[in-house]
């Protein structure tokens, strides 16, 4: 379907699997909590708010084994896709309890499937990982990691009508600016120089601007529901994005918690009023 790629080679890597201990240590909460410019960082034996668990479990890469995009070298843990871009799709998380501040964890990850579709674009590939975070050699949280990878877009490739949904009773806009992708790239030590480096995003990879980390508007969306519902937990989370938001502009996350079945509905608009982010949080 493709010239170039070799889906049953790059189907080798389903299977590969990658194991990390981490302790839940109380500073990277703290850090991200000053950032989101809230007061209220978690102590020891506290729950880790939903989706910060990515401040935890992160790889540790030498520069030599660094792939020019600033993300970790393909054909490692993850497949050598050939396409240039690579990009956060969405995902799926099942939390059996709260991770807690201070207790040690292993997260197993591993490449449960690749798979290749002819887009609008190119072709795509989508590779999906699994993180299971053990506790005592049980699963606490389960997540499913979607990664897209996709050719450079074309000068006169035209874009799908954005959708623009009615706002939600829940509302609050934030302007992510470049120090705070500066500080959610630092605590998460993701190198990827879309959220950065504004020459590399729009000369090579032919954006307008820095990109804002798909996980970070995902914590945008679950803050929300924090600071509406500050008492609710959340069982699972599921979430996908369909367009990519830029530093420096507004953006509005939304939530609507009256769907009568124990979810809320959560979604971002960027600054033209249409979607970039739509999930659904699982309250208990």
């Amino acid at each position: 379907m493709s010239e170039g790629l070799d889906l049953a080679q790059l189907q080798r890597w389903v299977g590969r699997e990658e194991r990390r201990v981490d302790t839940l240590d109380p500073w990277p909460a703290a850090a991200l909590t000053a950032a989101l410019d809230r007061e209220d960082p978690p102590g020891p034996g506290a729950p880790l708010p939903p989706f910060w668990h990515h401040l935890y479990f992160r790889p540790v890469v030498a520069a030599s084994r660094t792939g020019p995009d600033g993300h970790p070298r393909r054909g490692d843990f993850l497949p050598p896709v050939p396409l240039p871009r690579r990009m956060w799709a969405g995902g799926r998380l099942a939390w059996q309890r709260p991770l807690r501040i201070g207790e040690t964890l292993e997260r197993v990850s591993t490449v449960r499937a690749v798979s290749l579709k002819q887009g609008r674009s190119g072709p795509l590939v989508f590779v999906l990982v699994e993180h299971r975070f053990m506790a005592d050699g049980h699963p606490v949280l389960v997540e499913e990691h979607d990664i897209v990878y996709r050719e450079l877009p074309r000068p006169e490739e035209a874009a799908a009508p954005p959708l623009a949904p009615s706002p939600g009773p829940w509302r609050r806009r934030w302007q992510p600016d470049p120090v705070l992708l500066f500080r959610y790239s630092a605590l998460t030590y993701n190198g990827h120089r879309i959220h950065y480096d504004h020459r590399y995003a729009t000369e090579v990879e032919g954006y307008r601007g820095v990109i804002v980390h798909g996980p970070l508007l995902a914590t945008l969306m679950l803050d929300l529901l924090r600071r509406e519902r500050p008492d609710a937990g959340v069982a699972r989370f599921d979430f996908r994005a369909t367009a990519p938001l830029f530093a420096g502009e507004e953006l509005t996350v939304h939530g609507d918690p009256e769907t009568g079945n124990g979810t809320v509905r959560l979604w971002i608009t960027g600054p033209d009023g249409a979607l970039a982010m739509l999930g659904t949080a699982t309250v208990c």
